[in-house]
């Protein structure tokens, strides 16, 4: 009843189109009706007049039936300090530590393979560092803002002849 295109039309394309989860609610309550919207894609059908409270329940049942989960956190600890890898976000004993976008990109080269070494080449190609040396460059500034003595360094170890790796806990 909707004008240009009915509910069941448009839940055909919906459905096509996304998994969107979809309610009708609409005046046509014949049982060949509901036969249709479902069979057109949608996941629920509710006619009118309706109890708004039992809307909302649908509605919430619903979506905790389609609420696909996340991934879980991979969070990799190294003394005082956790790197949330999806996030990109290190933390030193809870605290926030900022990074500039080359140091997260680096940390997370290195987060990639805990415990192996990744060279410089590498480190380069996946940080967008234009030179391998300058690799050496933010791996001391890094190194400041994770190791408790950066001058011996316990969590980025340099790997002689390759280039680093990140030693987790």
């Amino acid at each position: 009843m909707m004008p240009g295109l009915n509910g069941f039309d448009l839940t055909e394309k919906v459905r096509a189109a996304s998994n969107t989860p979809v309610i009708l609610l609409t005046a046509r309550g014949l049982p060949q009706d509901r036969i249709e919207g479902l069979e057109k894609g949608a996941d629920d059908y509710l006619t009118k007049p309706f109890e708004p409270r039992e809307l909302l329940l649908r509605v919430a049942s619903l979506l905790r039936r389609s609420r696909t989960p996340g991934p879980a956190k991979r969070v990799i600890t190294f003394g005082a300090c956790a790197f949330e890898f999806e996030r990109g976000e290190l933390r030193r004993e809870g605290e926030p530590v900022r990074l500039t976008s080359s140091e997260l990109a680096l940390l997370r080269a290195l987060a990639a393979k805990p415990g192996e070494a990744v060279s410089r080449a590498a480190l380069a190609e996946q940080s967008s560092i234009a030179m391998e040396r300058s690799v050496d460059v933010q791996v001391t500034r890094l190194r400041r803002k994770i190791e408790d003595d950066p001058r011996a360094p316990m969590f980025i170890q340099t790997v002689r002849g390759v280039g680093y790796a990140l030693m987790p806990d």
